[in-house]
């Protein structure tokens, strides 16, 4: 069983940065990848980046490349997003995702364990 918890949403002016922190909780730490997504209401989720094992590689949406970046502690215990140039197109609520087949997909159907969220709420 994998549990996630994020943290570190709020709300922000445009322009300000933010930085969500998904902590892994894993019985036995294993080859996987993460991702993070968002969902803005009325919206299907949609793929924000991920980060697969060993931080061999690292995908991005165009929506938020060369704004955002995922990054990793040495222990794989926690996964960051560092959200930078903030829009109030970035509102949503942001979840991390587990994908033990460590492909780091884009679709949410590869993800097997989900956190609950967090709100980023960006003003104009």
């Amino acid at each position: 069983q994998v549990q996630l918890k994020e943290s570190g949403g709020g709300l922000v002016r445009a322009g300000a940065s933010l930085r969500l922190s998904c902590v892994i909780d894993v019985h036995t730490l294993s080859t996987s990848a993460m991702g993070w997504f968002r969902q803005a209401p009325g919206k299907d989720r949609e793929f924000v980046g991920a980060i697969t094992w060993g931080n061999r590689y690292i995908y991005y949406a165009d929506t938020v490349r060369g704004r955002f970046s995922i990054s990793r502690d040495d222990a794989w215990t926690t996964v960051y997003l560092q959200m930078n140039s903030l829009k109030p197109e970035d509102t949503a609520v942001y979840y991390c995702a587990y994908d033990p087949q460590n492909i780091g997909s884009s679709s949410p159907r590869q993800y097997a364990y989900w956190g609950q969220g967090t709100q980023v709420t960006v003003s104009s």
